[in-house]
């Protein structure tokens, strides 16, 4: 009977819940009923907290309904096996340390220290629209998530790079390792080790680096393997390889794995076989906390009217916000100035100024604009370098400010999913390398309002 009331709570749980909070959150519980009591059983105390601060009221619902009578929720965390050994073991060796589970083998060595990670979570400010990816990258390093492979995907500038370097961050510092092997690179950069150990005919030894040595992969802009079959065969190969051995791995992409094309289908079912969290644009209150905490980090004092203006005028880019922030700091600075709204208008005449999201027809209109070209040019067949550079800005503009799915956006302008899709990530990669190119398109979509 105990068993039986838990499972139709649960059945309601999952009807009424976003099926991505159930998964996360209400799954890894294990519960029983006793009377009106409900006694439910976490993985660790992060999993328990989440549950007690965010879903209680929802459980506490799910239970009424089923019992009839207002319940009694108890959430505790599940004895760790690894303190069930480690108490056996105090009989030998009373003053063992017992080390934090981080989802890898035991070994009872100090912890390693984390160098050379950009971020973490303390300095990732939570909104609603990427609330679900962080709390799922938090669970990578905690053992509360059922998968050990995560798939992060948004617009640029929202958030993946940060998530996946505070994800390698905490399990450097709290493994129960002495040396965790994190390996952190992009996905060209592991196709380019790829090829020189071809060409250095020492591909026995990458397969042995990252199939057998790696404990971690967090791998960014998988959508770069698109079209290119012999890296893909070595990819899957690495990741069925880490499954094998229960190793943690994270996938970025401004896409989700079924907008992607020319990648093998065993590799796409591979990248949907865990946990899939995309990250939204931030809202206001997301993004006027984050101006507010860089500031507090910058140790400057901005008003609260200035972190609203720049809130509102940068929208769909963090990476910009802050830079915006940057800028006015540093030139407050230079002049011995306060930061004030003058001053703020000022910088932001150098960044997109929107009082809302452009749309499609703002966005042609804008690039047409920027290229000296008409929008008949900008739809023909030609192939001139310009008319191409303008083509895929446009798609770039409006994969990152509209909602229009890439074929939408390729059926506006003649062009089919494929093309879209490869200009965009050509768009990418000249922007992140910071090629004389990528900085022009950078200065040009930076203009748009």
């Amino acid at each position: 009977m105990m068993t039986t009331a838990w499972n139709q709570i649960l059945n309601s749980l999952e009807k009424s819940l976003n099926p991505g909070l159930y998964t996360v959150w209400i799954k890894p519980l294990s519960g029983e009923v006793d009377g009106n009591r409900v006694r439910l059983k976490a993985p660790n105390e992060f999993v328990a907290n989440w549950v007690r601060d965010r879903l209680l009221r929802a459980v506490r619902e799910a239970a009424r309904q089923v019992l009839d009578r207002e319940p009694e929720i108890e959430i505790t965390v599940k004895a760790s096996t690894t303190t069930k050994v480690a108490r056996t073991a105090k009989k030998v060796a009373p003053k063992q340390p017992v080390a934090r589970q981080a989802g890898l083998p035991i070994m009872q060595m100090p912890k390693t220290s984390a160098v050379n990670w950009r971020f973490s979570f303390d300095d990732f400010v939570v909104g609603p629209g990427n609330e679900l990816a962080c709390a799922a990258s938090k669970s990578m390093c905690s053992n509360g998530m059922h998968s050990d492979h995560l798939f992060l995907s948004s617009s640029p500038g929202l958030g993946k790079t940060h998530l996946l370097h505070s994800i390698g961050r905490e399990l450097c510092l709290h493994s129960n390792r002495n040396r965790v092997n994190v390996a952190c690179l992009s996905a060209e950069q592991f196709a380019n080790r790829l090829v020189m150990a071809i060409r250095a005919n020492t591909i026995s030894q990458f397969k042995t680096q990252f199939r057998e040595h790696v404990d971690v992969l967090l791998l960014e802009d998988i959508h770069f393997f698109q079209g290119k079959e012999k890296m893909q065969n070595e990819l899957l190969g690495t990741l069925n390889a880490l499954r094998e051995r229960g190793c943690k791995v994270v996938l970025t992409s401004p896409f989700l794995p079924r907008e992607l094309k020319g990648i093998d289908r065993q590799l796409v079912s591979r990248f949907c076989s865990g946990f899939l969290a995309n990250i939204d644009r931030p809202d206001l209150e997301t993004r006027r906390l984050i101006v507010q905490q860089k500031a507090r980090k910058m140790q400057v004092d901005v008003p609260v009217e200035v972190s609203e203006l720049l809130a509102e005028r940068i929208t769909s880019d963090i990476r910009q916000l802050e830079s915006c922030l940057n800028n006015l700091v540093l030139k407050a600075r230079l002049l011995n100035r306060a930061v004030s709204m003058e001053l703020a208008w000022e910088v932001l005449e150098n960044y997109a100024l929107t009082n809302a999201t452009p749309d499609y027809r703002h966005i042609i209109e804008f690039v047409c604009k920027s290229y000296d070209l008409s929008e008949d040019q900008l739809r023909s067949k030609s192939r001139k370098r310009q008319i191409v550079l303008a083509r895929n800005t446009a798609f770039y503009l409006a994969r990152r400010h509209t909602e229009l799915s890439l074929k939408d956006i390729g059926e506006k302008l003649g062009r089919k999913h494929s093309t879209v899709l490869k200009g965009i990530t050509n768009v990418e990669r000249e922007i992140s390398r910071q090629t004389p190119l990528g900085r022009q398109i950078e200065q040009t979509v930076e203009r748009l309002s």
